[in-house]
């Protein structure tokens, strides 16, 4: 059963799936809202300039039917005054041109927003296939077009019966009227039933936004499997994130291991802390940390500075100031100088006299460390 439903599209589109549809050209879309749009665009602008684009076309009408006496004879006068008639009707119509195709694209992107997409542009053989096509057609998407399709018929067939029975008269008394009253009364008749049919595609609209959306998203819905996939391929497998940081870590430890044999001291706690202390007068402006470690990294810092002859001092409160105060490269802080300079002394004292046979010197002890930087500094139990 669990199984099962990791199968089932349960869970919401990621956004992920959802950017990833976008790129696609996959956006959700409403034909009826963009029909009702243009048909409103169109609407909108006769009845703002159904009078100026009356007076034009019917001045362009007359000048069209005019001939002058010239033009007859010359065919060159005929092609220019064309010319003229197709620039003027071109201009004339040039705004409800524009409000079209305005509304065209704001019909789209009032649904899906704006989105560009070369993808969808893409050839894809399986568009060629006329099996495929066929079972889109009889698919539950072709069916419930279909049965959109056949309501709307039904709703706007029945309004037009509607408009067409109401107006009956009107129509048949417009045979008898002179042609400019009876065009301007053609004209009312008309807007009018335009209007009426788009109040039926406004019912359509509102009915067909909300579907297309809850098909998209539909379509769109993942299984649980595909969440935790697409989460790994975005996030990374923790496994996989996790192996890497431990080979980081072991390849930052290596590191630092090969660092401990050039150290001048390493400062011990003596068995839970290590730090290993390094220090060049003409590179380096105060003695710097070059590994440090606890418990078995602190275990294996002691036994590569015994196997290069690196000196070992005890000093707890000094590796425990170290160890918390400092990371790998940092220098020593400036509250620690006296007590890191009384041990590069004994360092070096220890050096000269190894180089010359002579008694080594005594580890130094109570070492100057602040209080305030020992970790453990009123703490009982803490590891000495």
């Amino acid at each position: 059963m669990a199984e099962d439903s990791d199968l089932e599209r349960t869970e919401p589109a990621s956004g992920r799936r959802l950017e990833q549809a976008r790129e696609e050209g996959n956006v959700p879309r409403s034909r009826e809202l963009g029909s009702l749009v243009v048909l409103l665009g169109g609407v909108a602008t006769m009845w703002v300039l159904g009078g100026w684009l009356y007076q034009r076309m019917a001045m362009l009408t007359r000048a069209g039917l005019s001939l002058e006496p010239a033009q007859t004879r010359d065919p060159a006068l005929m092609i220019h005054a064309l010319s003229d008639l197709f620039t003027d009707g071109l201009t004339t119509l040039l705004p409800l041109f524009l409000v079209l195709v305005i509304a065209s694209v704001a019909g789209p992107i009032a649904v899906g927003g704006f989105n560009v997409s070369t993808k969808a542009f893409s050839f894809q053989a399986s568009r060629l296939n006329p099996v495929a096509g066929l079972m889109r057609l009889f698919s539950m998407h072709g069916l419930s077009e279909l049965v959109k399709a056949l309501l709307k018929a039904i709703l706007i067939g029945s309004i037009g019966y509607s408009v067409m029975k109401a107006r009956g008269e009107q129509s048949l008394h417009l045979m008898v009227m002179a042609v400019e009253p009876g065009l301007y009364e053609f004209a009312q008749m008309l807007l009018a039933s335009t209007l009426t049919l788009v109040s039926g595609l406004v019912l359509i609209a509102l009915v067909d936004v909300p579907f297309q959306l809850w098909q998209y998203y539909s379509k769109l819905r993942m299984t649980k499997d595909e969440l935790k996939q697409e989460f790994k391929q975005q996030e990374g497998d923790p496994q996989i994130k996790g192996r890497i940081r431990q080979r980081q870590r072991e390849m930052a430890r290596r590191r630092m291991m090969q660092e401990v044999p050039k150290a001048d001291v390493v400062v011990t706690n003596p068995t839970h802390y290590a730090v290993a202390i390094r220090y060049d007068g003409a590179s380096m402006r105060a003695p710097r940390v070059v590994a440090k470690g606890s418990d078995l990294v602190a275990q294996q810092i002691r036994e590569v500075a015994r196997a290069n002859q690196v000196p070992l001092l005890e000093a707890p409160p000094l590796a425990r100031a170290l160890y918390r105060h400092t990371e790998i490269g940092d220098e020593v802080p400036a509250a620690l100088y006296t007590a890191v300079a009384e041990v590069m002394a004994w360092v070096f004292t220890l050096r000269h006299a190894a180089a010359h046979g002579a008694t080594p010197p005594a580890e130094p002890s109570h070492l100057p460390v602040p209080p305030k930087l020992d970790p453990a500094h009123g703490v009982a139990g803490a590891p000495q």
